[in-house]
């Protein structure tokens, strides 16, 4: 360790929080490499992911609003990602554009010509539309004597500006996505309203947002309108931030020759879930909302609740079973049927071979994990992680959310598994977190480390190696108890730029 960093790295280190041992792990994995992901197959329909009939549709609905008053529900929102991937074209666009000798039409045939051109277009359709106009007019009084062209380029000016709405460097939580008659929603509001198929008489409804401390006010300003809602908020651990490298693999250096740490990505959130005390937790990115399949959203949500509360219950039964130690080896067969072909976790051939008190102990490693049931939707080409089969170190398979950055994608095999997967990851998970005995799990215990991935980043103009730790539903859900369930596109609804607001499902129902 000293031979790298020197006494005062080594109290920098310590005193922003940080794992000596853990910085130490990253630097050897930036010299080392990280093993890429060992893709079998991709998980289809009735080979790993479950796909149900109206009837059961139905039936786990009914089975989610009768038991739900049993346990206590929170929403978790992972919400701290700044807003800067929405206006990207946007920004290009005003970085690029000459406006002394240049005109809107001149640049449509450029760069991010067809996403300027929709924006445009569209440019009256979007929810802050009336207040940008407002805005634009009082930072440029001359607004009305511009052509045509270059009032759309001060509109995009007056957007993206610090002196304007800056949008670009907020939050996409606190942004107006929505117009419902005269008024505009935010994505806060949006998933506020969204948890209500949850909500329980005489009792308000928990919502966790994780936040950038910055922008508390901004977001406690929104939910205080909602007091029929219990909301909290957390912020991501400085002590999870990771150590940043030149392309040499020695560590990064900013001002006064200090090292660089930078967030290590939405798997330090498994760090604010595992605060959470609630027995269910579903989780949803901020952006996927929705103001015109509300129904289907929230049937799907009960869909998924039911699933996790049933597989639960089996699985609790099947434990104190198996704990109280008084099993037939029938019944040590019934549960490793369950364990393979509902909870996907194939036992290994020698299993038959063991003495009835191992097979105990092995059943009882086995279920008594965290249970997560994640919905997949067909893949129509978006981009993001999606479920395939794995096999790990030890030659096992498991059901895993992947992302193409843990793939080698340069391995045919491996490129044409992923190019058969028949469905994608849209973030759409029901966690339960305690044990059999009512005990809450330790998180932590059920991260696969080794599913970290390195990206390339810049930093000052200069290239950067950055670590990234396994995100919060791939790796560092790694070693739960998994189950996909099919759900359609209708509960989908991103909006990873601006111009997604012009879709559908954010669009006024006119009709």
């Amino acid at each position: 360790m000293e031979k790298i960093f020197t006494e005062q790295d080594i109290k920098y280190i310590t005193e922003r929080g940080n794992s000596l041992e853990k910085v130490q792990q990253q630097l050897d994995f930036f010299i080392q490499g990280i093993p890429k992901i060992n893709l079998v197959k991709s998980a289809t329909i009735n080979d790993g992911i479950w796909q149900f009939s109206k009837e059961e549709i139905d039936s786990f609905v009914d089975y989610f609003d009768k038991y739900k008053n049993q346990y206590t529900i929170e929403k978790f929102i992972p919400a701290s990602g700044a807003a800067t991937r929405m206006f990207k074209f946007l920004n290009e666009f005003l970085n690029e554009f000459d406006f002394e000798n240049d005109t809107i039409n001149g640049y449509i045939n450029k760069k991010n010509a067809k996403d300027v051109s929709i924006f445009i277009f569209g440019l009256k359709n979007f929810p802050f539309y009336r207040e940008l106009k407002q805005r634009t007019i009082q930072l440029y009084p001359n607004y009305y004597s511009l052509s045509s062209d270059n009032k759309h380029y001060f509109l995009i000016k007056t957007l993206l500006s610090k002196e304007g709405l800056d949008f670009a460097n907020k939050p996409k939580g606190i942004l107006p996505f929505h117009v419902k008659g005269e008024k505009i929603t935010t994505p806060i509001e949006e998933n506020i309203f969204e948890a209500h198929f949850f909500k329980k008489e005489n009792q308000k409804t928990k919502i966790h947002f994780t936040i950038t401390e910055e922008f508390l006010a901004d977001f406690t300003k929104i939910t205080n309108q909602f007091p029929e809602c219990e909301v909290s908020f957390s912020y991501q651990n400085q002590s999870s931030d990771t150590l940043a490298v030149n392309e040499d693999n020695s560590p990064f250096r900013i001002e006064d020759n200090q090292l660089f740490f930078r967030p290590g990505g939405h798997g330090a959130l498994i760090d604010n879930l595992n605060s959470i005390q609630s027995d269910i937790i579903f989780i949803k990115n901020i952006d996927n909302v929705s103001q015109n399949h509300v129904d289907i959203i929230a049937t799907y949500k009960k869909v998924l609740g039911g699933v996790l509360i049933r597989m639960q219950y089996l699985i609790f039964e099947y434990l104190k079973k198996l704990s109280e130690g008084n099993v037939t080896e029938s019944e040590i067969n019934e549960i490793k049927d369950f364990a393979e072909n509902k909870c996907s976790f194939p036992l290994p051939e020698e299993f038959n071979f063991f003495q009835t008190a191992y097979k105990i102990e092995y059943l009882i490693k086995v279920l008594n994990r965290p249970i997560r049931v994640c919905g997949m939707v067909k893949n129509e080409g978006e981009p993001g992680g999606g479920p395939f089969w794995v096999q790990d170190e030890k030659g096992r398979l498991t059901l895993q959310i992947v992302e193409t950055s843990q793939i080698d994608m340069n391995n045919k095999s491996q490129k044409s598994i992923v190019k058969e997967a028949t469905h994608f990851n849209p973030v759409d998970i029901v966690c339960g977190v305690k044990n059999f005995k009512g005990e809450k799990f330790d998180l932590v215990n059920f991260i696969d480390h080794n599913a970290a991935f390195i990206t390339e980043k810049t930093k000052y103009g200069k290239p950067i190696k950055a670590f990234e730790l396994p995100g919060l539903w791939n790796g560092a859900m790694a070693k739960w108890t998994t189950i996909f369930v099919e759900v359609p596109l209708e509960t989908f609804n991103p909006v990873k730029t601006v111009n997604d607001l012009l879709k559908s499902a954010h669009q006024p129902d006119n009709g």
